[in-house]
């Protein structure tokens, strides 16, 4: 009955890399209660030997009275057995907990069907490792089944499956193999357990050391998963903490997954309560957007971003930072300094929100500015519970100096869109900016449309932001919330001429005392547009107020040269008038920031730590080298702790008996390192007679060599211990002397791997594994008239 057993922990400690995924422990609970159903209706029947086919049937229909009876109590028969409304309710609680976990982001509240979905999920992968690890005696191939659950918690989070977690899962499966290897020893013939002593005699079947040699290997394999990405740079900021960064893919660094990233921001605060993310104040007392994130990338189904770059000097601690790109000379710019403060409540975030464009960021921790897209990041630190100090420099901008200001990009990916785009949406941009003269008046009058003179209306329900669903929003439905006002506006800026990209952040939020604070429902998206000489500018097409994004703003450049001078472009189906689009009976709209992301797709953010490739392998290599050289380095730290023991003892500052010792210790490992056999029988007099005789040595050499020997065998053997011991001079010349009778291959290989400290730490591992081995070893065992340590049986 050991093997289900197994199996089952196995199950149970590849599920806690979950964790992660959940709010709260209910899941955990009945994802444990799954797993003992299943682990004790398995052990029975191994224990009344039922057919193998016969078990995954009996183990699904345990699981499912199991589930019944917990989230469906109330239909369920004596409070156990199902019945038809008892497995309908399981079925709609299915069905629910699916929807939840594909409208959520990590981690999901904890409702009954999410917890109902995960436990269900646990019980088929403890059955399919059941069926495979003791019923087909596969215990190799259950580890698919349990890589499929491990990879779950990878695919879904940004965020790296903690260390810890993935040596507990590690363990349960290596202890897996481990009790199939145990029970396909033990049937190899009749044994006889007796008291654990090396008596003779003793008939049984010995798995012990191959148990050790598994265990030797398991415990080696998870050591090196572990340690070794920790000392190649290459592979990730700090993979010691964390296996892998994100999804995404970066050149030699890691990635962060915007989408997540925004998703996350609010995953622990309550989705029913609009809580606050974050407050700030700022020396104007004035509102600002807070950038997060800036897409520069449209695919015709999603916006991402190119790969940033974090360079050791472009950290924030280092001064302010360059000019905004764009910023022409004799621009008037108006320095405004403010301190966010982000609460402490909100999940992961490795990116800052900002104002735009900010010019200088003191802020605790290893943070870095991409010179692009002035976005702020850290593959280290987090921001929540960050406070931060900022400085601003805004262009002062008049409508006159944008009006002449052209839109050369600074890159063509600004100007990039897939060839598969609806044409009809090109001859809508062309028609909404046809009355613009200038590229700012084109951009002012797209922006108008949206707003205004469109049919435009601002509702939750639309979701999605490419493809099909780009040309619905802007030909036919003209229904949406912000991502789609926001790519649909960046979109046609493409089209017409001016370059554009995509941020996401929050809206200035709301004054409540002498600051700002922002919640989780200022949660925005807003295009930014840019002009030769300005740079990037915001512009806001969403609408605002009641009827839209509450707390957004139309910037002051941004607002209409001249009211109604654009033509309606209404929808395919029929033109909107401006009194059919503002009803003014729309009630605030509460605003989830994770729906909006949904689309987005993740955002690889590549850092470059500085130094080139050929540095990072460098460097790798140095470590591996460094490893290496452990053991030399220990073995030069006890020769030297040896020979102060030996002049200490000479001088009377310390003990002879330790001086005496260290030196023949040190004796002995020299012969080990240097590979001269050495007797275990053999006295120390013995020793230094056959040494001196085989090797020739000088008188001087031999007397050192029988001084040390002389020395040892009278504190072994004589009443009283020797006055004087060996000095530090004759352990010197045998070192010498040794060292010169063998080439110099085993010269080298005593330095550099010496085989006394390797023979000792592997002797220290195996202590460690026989100390596991005899926890494995305990069993609770009935006394009787054979006595307490004595049991004779037959397996």
């Amino acid at each position: 009955m050991r093997l289900p057993i197994a199996a089952g922990l196995a199950t149970g400690s590849v599920a806690l890399t979950l964790y992660a995924l959940f709010e709260g422990g209910a899941w955990f609970w009945a994802g444990v209660g799954t797993l003992l159903v299943t682990t004790t209706v398995a052990s029975l029947a191994s224990r009344f030997v039922l057919p193998k086919w016969a078990v995954p049937p009996v183990l699904l229909l345990a699981v499912a009275v199991f589930l019944s009876a917990t989230f469906a109590k109330e239909e369920t028969w004596a409070w156990v057995i199902p019945t038809k409304a008892s497995l309908l309710r399981v079925g709609e609680l299915l069905a629910e907990g699916f929807a939840d976990i594909q409208h959520y982001a990590a981690p999901v509240p904890a409702e009954p069907g999410v917890s109902l979905l995960t436990a269900t999920g646990i019980g088929l992968i403890a059955i399919l490792v059941d069926l495979f690890a003791v019923r087909l005696r596969r215990a190799a191939l259950a580890g698919l089944p349990l890589l499929g659950l491990f990879t779950v918690p990878a695919a879904v989070l940004t965020e790296p499956v903690a260390w810890p977690a993935f040596v507990i899962a590690a363990i349960g499966y290596v202890g897996l193999l481990v009790a199939d290897g145990r029970e396909r020893l033990s049937h190899w013939g009749r044994t006889v357990l007796v008291r654990r002593s090396r008596m003779a005699g003793a008939d049984k079947a010995d798995s012990g050391r191959l148990a050790l040699t598994g265990k030797r290997i398991g415990a080696t394999a998870i050591t090196l998963a572990i340690v070794v990405p920790a000392l190649i740079p290459a592979l990730s900021p700090d993979p010691l903490f964390g296996f892998g960064v994100g999804n995404g893919s970066g050149r030699g660094g890691g990635s962060i997954g915007i989408p997540d990233a925004i998703a996350k921001l609010s995953g622990q605060l309550s989705q029913q309560q609009n809580a606050t993310v974050l407050t700030y104040t700022s020396a104007d007392d004035l509102p600002r957007y807070l950038r997060i994130y800036s897409l520069d990338v449209f695919d015709g189904t999603k916006w991402t971003v190119s790969p940033l770059r974090g360079r050791p000097e472009d950290r924030v601690s280092e001064g302010p930072l360059p000019p905004p790109p764009g910023l022409g000379p004799g621009i008037a710019t108006k320095q405004v300094e403010g301190r966010i403060n982000v609460s402490e409540d909100i999940d992961s975030l490795r990116f800052l929100p900002l104002p735009y464009p900010a010019v200088q960021v003191d802020a605790d921790g290893d943070w870095r500015a991409d010179q692009a897209s002035r976005m702020v990041f850290s593959t280290r630190d987090e921001a929540a519970g960050l406070e931060y100090r900022v400085v601003v420099d805004e262009p002062r901008l008049s409508r006159a100096q944008l009006d002449v200001m052209g839109t050369a990009t600074p890159e063509a990916r600004y100007l990039a869109l897939p060839e598969q785009l609806d044409p009809k949406i090109a001859a809508m941009a062309k028609r909404v900016t046809s009355q613009g003269v200038t590229q700012y008046q084109k951009a002012v009058l797209l922006q108008e449309w949206f707003t205004k003179n469109g049919g435009f209306t601002y509702s939750l329900q639309t979701k999605g932001s490419g493809g099909d669903a780009l040309s619905r929003f802007i030909l036919t439905d003209r229904t949406g919330y912000c991502e789609q006002f926001a790519s649909a506006m960046a979109v046609m800026a493409r089209m017409v001429g001016i370059p554009a990209r995509v941020s996401i952040g929050y809206t200035g939020g709301t004054k409540i005392g002498n600051s700002w604070s922002v919640r989780t429902h200022d949660a925005h998206a807003w295009p930014e547009l840019y002009f030769e000489g300005a740079g990037w500018l915001s512009f806001e097409p969403t609408p605002t107020g009641a009827a839209g994004q509450g707390t957004a703003r139309v910037p002051d450049y941004a607002l209409p040269l001249a009211p109604e001078t654009t033509p309606s472009a209404g929808p395919s189906t029929g033109s909107v008038s401006d009194d059919d689009d503002t009803t003014g009976a729309h009630a605030p709209i509460r605003r989830n920031p994770r729906d909006f992301d949904r689309d987005l797709g993740a955002v690889p953010v590549t850092v470059d730590p500085g130094p080139p490739m050929w540095a990072k392998i460098a460097m790798g290599v140095a470590a591996v080298l460094l490893l290496a050289l452990i053991p030399a380095g220990v073995r030069l730290v006890v020769r030297r702790r040896r020979g102060a023991l030996t002049r200490r003892g000479n001088t009377g500052r310390g003990g002879v008996e330790p001086a005496i010792r260290a030196a023949w210790a040190e004796l002995c490992d020299t012969l080990t390192d240097l590979g001269m056999s050495r007797e275990q029988s053999e006295s120390p007099r013995a020793l230094a007679r056959r040494l001196t005789e085989t090797y020739e040595f000088d008188a001087e050499t031999g007397n050192a060599i029988t001084s040390i020997a002389t020395a040892e065998e009278r504190m072994r053997y004589a009443a009283s211990p020797p006055s004087a011991g060996p000095g530090a001079a004759d352990l010197a010349r045998v070192r010498r002397a040794l060292a010169a009778a063998v080439s110099r291959k085993s010269r080298t290989r005593a330095v550099l791997a010496p085989r006394s400290t390797l023979l000792r730490l592997r002797s220290a591992g195996t202590r460690v594994l026989d100390g596991f081995d005899r926890l494995e070893g305990i069993r609770f065992r009935p006394l009787g008239r054979g006595g307490a340590g004595t049991r004779m049986g037959t397996r």
